[in-house]
């Protein structure tokens, strides 16, 4: 399983925390989002409780009281270190970054950012933009990360979150395009996405960004299953991305596969960085170059037996990632834009 909590600083995630995470197997409620990686397929569950008869009432997880005792502790636990880490802004990236380059290099896009800058220069706003599929669940994780966005939004440190945009790619609008900021976009043709609903993700992207009126230069991709826990600023720098380094994603252990769609001319494998397509703040004009290049690639790995079986879940993430290494943009890696587990 794994929650995501975008703007929660790592040397904030007090020790108690992991050992709570170590005690759970099986998960009955939680605060955030619930995914499972292989499937990709994400389910979301009501708040923590907030009396012990709620607690009581908490389903086990089929291994006796102790089990349901370490669940509850646990949750109290994501409690409070979600309320106390809350208060704190998401660190800038130091001043001290070497200069932008027409081309993605490890020296440069893959250096860890941390620290705080100097001047920002004024305000640099983005845009958050998510993709939806127009289920039950998925329109239910919208709502409550569209709520957290806008709480963040009115903090103090929020100057650069502009506007929110939900990306619906069922091709039809629905009842909550009034409660949401909507653009409604084609889903691909029947059979294209061979069963991976996640395909659509690039192609929503290109139409978005294709017909959309979007003011803000900045675009922060994100999904519905993130939670804002405090103002997010703009990470993104000097031309380069900011983005979060998964650990699952490892460019250099799949060469021989990922040179079929990233050329050795194009460079050395480690050009590729570490990333998904979300989190991500990149500059508008960079992701639009990037998307459709972005949305070929995932279709040509998801026909390529030898990617589809190598990448299974993360496929168009590491089509995100080779697509913005064919288009040099590097990405500055924040190890604390956000948490997963």
């Amino acid at each position: 399983f794994q929650l995501h909590f975008l703007g929660y600083p790592k040397d904030q995630v007090d020790v108690r925390w992991r050992f709570a995470w170590r005690s759970v197997q099986c998960w009955p409620f939680g605060a955030a989002a619930l995914s499972t990686p292989r499937t990709r397929t994400r389910t979301r569950v009501p708040a923590l409780p907030t009396s012990t008869r709620d607690l009581a009432m908490a389903a086990p997880c089929g291994r006796g009281a102790l089990r349901l005792v370490l669940i509850a502790v646990s949750a109290a636990f994501l409690t409070y270190n979600v309320l106390l880490s809350s208060r704190s802004l998401l660190p800038l990236p130091t001043a001290s970054f070497p200069a932008a380059t027409t081309a993605s290099s490890s020296s440069s896009s893959r250096r860890l950012a941390s620290g705080r800058a100097g001047g920002t220069g004024g305000r640099r706003l983005f845009h958050t933009a998510v993709t939806a599929s127009g289920s039950v669940y998925n329109t239910w994780q919208c709502r409550v990360m569209y709520h957290w966005f806008k709480q963040a939004r009115r903090r103090a440190g929020g100057a650069d979150m502009g506007g929110f945009t939900r990306i619906l790619h069922s091709g039809r609008p629905d009842e909550f395009v009034h409660e949401i900021p909507t653009f409604v976009a084609d889903p691909l043709p029947d059979g294209a996405d061979q069963g991976y609903i996640v395909l659509n993700r690039p192609w929503a992207f290109v139409q978005w960004l294709q017909k959309a009126d979007i003011p803000e230069e900045y675009i922060l991709m994100a999904e519905p299953d993130h939670l804002i826990v405090k103002p997010i600023p703009n990470l993104s720098r000097d031309g380069r991305a900011a983005a979060f380094p998964f650990f699952y994603i490892e460019p250099k252990k799949y060469e021989k596969v990922l040179r079929k769609f990233f050329p050795e001319k194009e460079g050395p494998i480690t050009n590729i960085d570490p990333i998904g397509n979300s989190p991500v703040i990149i500059e508008k004009e960079s992701l639009s170059r990037i998307a459709p290049t972005w949305m070929n690639i995932s279709l040509a790995m998801k026909k390529d037996p030898e990617a589809d079986k190598a990448f299974g879940w993360v496929l168009e993430m590491y089509a995100y990632a080779v697509s913005s290494a064919l288009h040099g943009v590097g990405n500055i890696l924040h190890k604390d834009f956000m948490i997963q587990v």
